[in-house]
């Protein structure tokens, strides 16, 4: 039994931070569904959905996050979760866990005030009758269109053939608006939100500004509050410019195979973070999924 835990406890290590939200959700689903068969609950995890009216809202001011846990339908979360997984294996390849964790948790943020403010704001006659938001759609709706957004003629497997990212953005972004007309009316107005903040992080941050960071920020301190001991040193990091690429002189680095210079970089970031590239860096890696 020792040994059992022990690799379990070593395959939760080794699990990338998506992978750890994958699981987090698929308990709470599991949560839920036992409550709603021992206790006879509709509705179990209301406490963590997000309710529709502003006044309600203001009771449950948590609720804006934990929404993007709670899933009721098998379906539901098998199809976010499979998504998120598969978007886990791109983004973490690429960008910090620190940096998906921002587009996927503002996604969900953003989701849920679009959600609100469109129960809030227009007319009843023109929206459907909607319960309390639930579910992780705009979280990753976020991350796939940041993607769609910042390498767009990447190209991915999609069953048979390939695909530019791109393409799939427009189809999904598509496929939303039409959803704006059938009976989940206020789930695709809080997918729209996640494809805006996706949208809107990928472009800042080809131009360099990551407009996450005052989130990330808040989080490390929330997250500070928590720690037992000595809350550990902010690290600073100072950007500057640099004659080198990729640890080689540009002159070097040019004679590189395009795919060894892109793995330089990807090596680079998988040891200092997506924000220890210099902007050279950034731009060339950019211009090299394209």
């Amino acid at each position: 039994m020792k040994t059992l835990n022990q690799d379990l406890q070593e395959k939760l290590r080794t699990l990338n931070v998506l992978e750890k939200i994958i699981i987090i959700n698929v308990v709470v689903f599991l949560v839920g569904l036992l409550l709603s068969i021992i206790v006879k609950m509709g509705g179990s995890l209301s406490w963590l959905e997000l309710p529709k009216d502003a006044g309600d809202f203001i009771l449950k001011p948590w609720s804006i996050i934990t929404y993007g846990f709670t899933h009721y339908g098998f379906l539901h979360i098998l199809f976010n979760m499979m998504v998120l997984y598969f978007v886990s294996q791109m983004m973490l390849n690429l960008f910090s866990p620190k940096l998906t964790l921002n587009i996927y948790f503002l996604g969900i943020i953003m989701g849920g005030l679009f959600f609100l403010f469109a129960y809030n704001v227009f007319p009843q006659n023109f929206l459907k009758p909607a319960g309390a938001l639930v579910g992780a759609s705009a979280g990753v709706r976020a991350l796939l269109i940041f993607l769609c957004a910042y390498m767009p003629n990447t190209q991915v497997r999609m069953i048979a053939f390939n695909i530019k990212l791109w393409h799939l953005g427009v189809a999904l972004v598509i496929f939303d608006v039409i959803g704006l007309f059938g009976s989940n009316q206020g789930g695709n107005i809080a997918h729209l939100g996640g494809v805006a903040l996706g949208y809107f992080y990928a472009k800042q941050l080809i131009k360099g500004n990551d407009i996450g960071k005052g989130f990330e920020k808040l989080m490390d301190y929330v997250s500070n509050l928590f720690k037992g001991g000595k809350k550990s040193p902010l690290k600073t990091v100072h950007k500057r410019k640099s004659g080198t690429v990729a640890g080689h002189n540009k002159s070097e680095f040019k004679e590189f195979s395009k795919q060894k210079q892109i793995d330089l970089i990807l090596d680079k970031i998988s040891k200092s973070g997506y924000e220890s590239l210099t902007e050279e860096e950034k731009a060339f890696l950019f211009k090299a999924k394209d």
